[in-house]
């Protein structure tokens, strides 16, 4: 990153984390105990784009490929179960859709460091079946049934993100696959997600001085099951 950007910028990923974090928070908030406030779901919509473009950086900075990934897949996992226990639904949450994102991209870096043509063949292969995966089978059994978390699109997000280099172009590939995950979605609120383009404007490629990933990973599905936790007991 240019010594101008980082110039420009003053919010390390630190700071973009926790922003996205209570963004999501919000919007789980508004998900699961108040879905008739929208403006929840519309502040939560800052939360996803955050929360991609750092799953790009951190494919690029991590030198524990397969441990970023385990965590990851980790996280999902427990929370498929929250979500099976609470609601009964084989919906894959953002943690699934940011572990296929991830296996895409480090297929893409073993392509390059191999440089041979049955290693540029991995790659188009796991996107035709993450499509298959995302979108055809849903078209088939039905989302309600399976569903992975905004879709191909969502997916793909991370990957057009981590193959720029620049951040302008970096922030315009995020602008392009917000618009068009807005455009497919049959929730318009999916627009409001363009606002993440502003704080992500003003990063400046720095981690921060704390590790905080750790927080994050044990943060996300304790507070989902907390949230339906309450609404279960609001209920009764």
């Amino acid at each position: 990153m240019s010594e101008q950007t980082e110039r420009f910028g003053f919010l390390n990923s630190n700071i973009l984390k926790i922003i996205a974090l209570v963004t999501m928070t919000i919007d789980h908030i508004g998900a699961i105990i108040f879905p008739q406030y929208e403006i929840l779901r519309i502040i939560g919509r800052i939360a996803f784009p955050i929360f991609a473009y750092m799953i790009a950086e951190g494919c690029f900075y991590t030198k524990h490929k397969k441990r970023y990934l385990g965590e990851i897949l980790i996280i999902g996992a427990i929370c498929q179960v929250v979500f099976y226990i609470f609601d009964h639904s084989f919906y894959m949450c953002v943690m699934i859709t940011f572990a296929l994102s991830i296996i895409i991209i480090f297929s893409i870096q073993w392509a390059k460091k191999k440089d041979s043509i049955p290693a540029w063949i991995l790659p188009p292969a796991l996107i035709a079946g993450v499509y298959v995966l995302s979108v055809t089978i849903p078209g088939i059994v039905g989302e309600k049934v399976f569903h992975i978390d905004y879709g191909f699109v969502g997916i793909m997000i991370p990957v057009g993100v981590f193959l720029v280099e620049n951040k302008w172009l970096k922030l315009l590939v995020m602008a392009g696959g917000l618009f068009l995950l807005g455009y497919l979605s049959v929730d318009p609120v999916q627009m409001w997600g363009l606002l993440a383009l502003i704080p992500l404007l003003f990063y400046n490629g720095k981690r921060g001085r704390i590790r905080m990933g750790q927080f994050f990973y044990i943060y996300y599905p304790l507070h989902l099951g907390a949230l339906w936790g309450i609404n279960l007991a609001l209920k009764m």
